[in-house]
């Protein structure tokens, strides 16, 4: 689940995403517009209009970090607007820290590369074309149904003819001020544990 706030583009709406889908169905009900895929009935995601007037706190420009709180208030603006679904209550996170447990040489490419990242509960098979990735690193990844700050969401894709289930990011891709220009994964302190939150991390940190 991915939450979304950009004031200055597109007003005071709060963009929810939950998945990907096909031919789009809108629903509006009051200030909230339901997205689901037309075939299947699934919700899509949910736009809430005019969202600050529901909240006690600001929300951040960009990608918000799903909270109990928030997920709270919004599930009884859903209530009341008479939708019966709701947001669901456990929330991975989807931009973590792994753990580059193998890598070798893609076979069609000369400079990309296939690696074995462990993230904690699972592992995951990811292409990666930066000139400084290495086994061994700890890096920073962005799981399948992430949302970048640049807009771009990540999804399962076919690198000449290698499945890739997610992206090693670097600091430019995470939209870290100072961010180095030059191509390159951000590479973490050996010691850090692959599985964390890393936007929690950084925050602490800050």
């Amino acid at each position: 689940m991915i939450f979304y706030y950009n004031p200055d583009g597109i007003g005071d709406v709060l963009i929810t995403y939950l998945k990907d889908g096909d031919e789009p169905k809108i629903e509006e009900k009051g200030p909230i517009v339901r997205i689901s895929d037309r075939a299947s009935g699934e919700v899509l995601g949910y736009n809430f209009f005019n969202v600050t007037r529901l909240l006690s706190f600001v929300l951040e420009k960009g990608m918000n970090r799903p909270n109990q709180t928030l997920i709270d208030r919004l599930n009884q603006e859903l209530t009341e607007a008479g939708f019966q679904d709701r947001l669901p209550k456990e929330n991975e996170p989807l931009i973590v820290t792994g753990y580059v447990k193998k890598m070798k040489k893609h076979p069609d490419s000369d400079h990309m590369h296939v690696c074995q990242v462990d993230i904690g509960r699972e592992e995951l098979q990811i292409v990666c074309g930066a000139p400084n990735i290495d086994e061994g690193q700890k890096v920073v990844v962005a799981r399948v149904g992430a949302l970048m700050p640049d807009g771009m969401i990540i999804r399962p894709t076919v690198l000449r003819g290698v499945a890739s289930d997610g992206m090693i990011c670097s600091a430019r891709e995470l939209g870290l001020p100072g961010a180095p220009k030059r191509r390159g994964i951000l590479i973490l302190d050996p010691g850090t544990e692959a599985g964390e939150d890393f936007l929690s991390l950084r925050d602490q940190k800050d």
